[in-house]
């Protein structure tokens, strides 16, 4: 053996590893994003986030709604949860609407479409009756029920476009008439001005865009052309600005678009300057709840158009986000409801509930930014107000119902098994099993349901 200089024997070296190239690191940002598609890819996912989302919109309302309107009650020498016990009560009906709503067949649904309609139409001109219509702020359209509660049926008439356009565009569709422009319009536009015209003899210009809105929704939905969709689109715009025209009302809402100070005059912004000092003064986490100083008397209809501006004060930019993403979320999930299914009536009635609150949000929203005149419409789910909460509870139900008529929903849902085992009778008791939502049914989708 060869020795070193040094007469040590010379030292082993171990043979080197090859070198074996590191996997590539992933970017947490593009794993968020992969984690969030595949779990809003699984077939419940809507049901969850309309179900979800309107709960949570709901709560939080009747929490501002008790924050905002307990100084409005006592300048009235009522009890300050006066307004937040209606509110509660309308709201618990309206969850029993929900359900009933969400557990409804489509065809069902369907076939209240006409009686609802007839309902609505009898109700919205029975307000024009002397004796039985009620003017609330200048426009007549409400109907006293006795005592403190009131009804006002145009709100209905927005449901009642929405099913009974949905169901007549269906049978066109399946008679494979909508490609002629006559049975496109004929009877859903002369039917849709109908509504239109008994909320305008009311004055109540803000639910009858609202309507508008949902006309041209279903009318995108059915495939309408460009023309026939833009001749449509300039006649209404044609007659809203002659009904704005017309109306030194309309028209001082209009001159304070984007006001940042009261003025002196006939016209003074004071609701929609205050509107943007409550919005100022909440910062980033707000004043905290209850502690809003506009509701003392500054703020007109603090718990009903402009309850969004008390939220902004007492909750921040936190707050008003967070109800922002929650209408954005309940939203897309009515796109999603209406995108997948293969029924036209579940498409249109779909697409015709997502533009309503979305259009509906937008409009409340914009005027207490000051980005748009106010039209004073609530904020849906959110406001005060009955007549407004039931008919958009029972519109939430019908999403929900619609999301779990997908047939990989369906299919998710039946594979559920209740918590516990249930004994059976005449055998043997099977164990206790919790139910993990791993097991997948044949033909089920890739996504899964957890």
């Amino acid at each position: 053996m060869s020795s070193s200089r040094t007469g040590r024997p010379p030292v082993q070296r171990a043979a080197r590893r090859p070198v074996v190239p590191r996997p590539p690191r992933e970017n947490p940002v593009s794993t968020l994003v992969m984690r969030a598609r595949r779990a809003w890819d699984r077939p419940l996912t809507a049901y969850y986030v309309i179900l979800g989302g309107s709960l949570l919109i709901t709560v939080l309302g009747l929490v501002m709604v008790y924050s905002a309107s307990q100084i409005t009650a006592l300048q009235m020498s009522l009890p300050g949860s006066y307004f937040f016990r209606k509110q509660l009560l309308a709201a618990v009906i309206g969850a029993v609407l929900l359900l009933v709503a969400s557990r409804m067949p489509v065809k069902l649904h369907r076939a209240l479409a006409y009686p609802i309609l007839a309902g609505a139409v009898f109700l919205m001109a029975l307000v024009q009756v002397p004796g039985i219509g009620v003017a609330v702020n200048g426009n007549q359209n409400w109907i006293a029920l006795g005592g403190s509660f009131q009804l006002q049926p145009s709100e209905f008439g927005k449901l009642a476009l929405v099913l009974w356009g949905a169901d007549l565009l269906a049978r066109k569709q399946d008679k494979r008439l909508l490609a002629q422009w006559k049975h496109m319009l004929v009877p859903l536009v002369p039917a849709a001005f109908m509504l239109l015209g008994l909320i305008m003899l009311g004055g109540d210009m803000g639910t009858a865009i609202i309507l508008t809105a949902i006309l041209f929704g279903l009318l995108w939905l059915a495939g309408a052309p460009t023309r026939l969709f833009a001749g449509v689109l300039g006649v209404a715009a044609l007659l809203g600005a002659i009904l704005i025209r017309t109306s030194e009302n309309r028209m001082a809402r209009l001159a304070c678009l984007g006001a940042t100070e009261p003025q002196t005059g006939p016209v003074d912004c004071w609701q929609a300057v205050h509107g943007i000092y409550a919005l100022a003064s909440g910062g980033i986490f707000g004043s905290g709840l209850g502690a809003s100083l506009e509701k003392w008397g500054e703020l007109p209809e603090a718990h009903t158009d402009f309850i969004f501006a008390v939220t902004g004060e007492e909750l921040g930019l936190a707050g008003t986000l967070s109800v922002l993403a929650l209408f954005a979320a309940l939203g897309y999930a009515g796109i999603r409801v209406a995108g997948r299914t293969e029924d036209s009536f579940v498409r249109y009635a779909a697409g015709g509930v997502t533009t309503w609150i979305t259009a509906q949000a937008v409009i409340n929203i914009g005027a207490v930014l000051g980005l748009l005149p106010i039209a004073g419409v609530p904020l849906p789910l959110f406001s005060y107000g009955g007549s407004a909460l039931l008919p958009t509870m029972f519109a939430i139900g019908l999403l929900i119902a619609f999301a779990r008529e997908d047939p990989a929903a369906r299919m998710a849902l039946a594979m559920r098994q209740p918590r516990f085992g249930r004994k059976r009778i005449g055998g043997p008791r099977r164990p206790r099993r919790w139910n993990t939502m791993r097991r997948r049914a044949p033909g089920a989708r890739s996504s899964g349901e957890r």
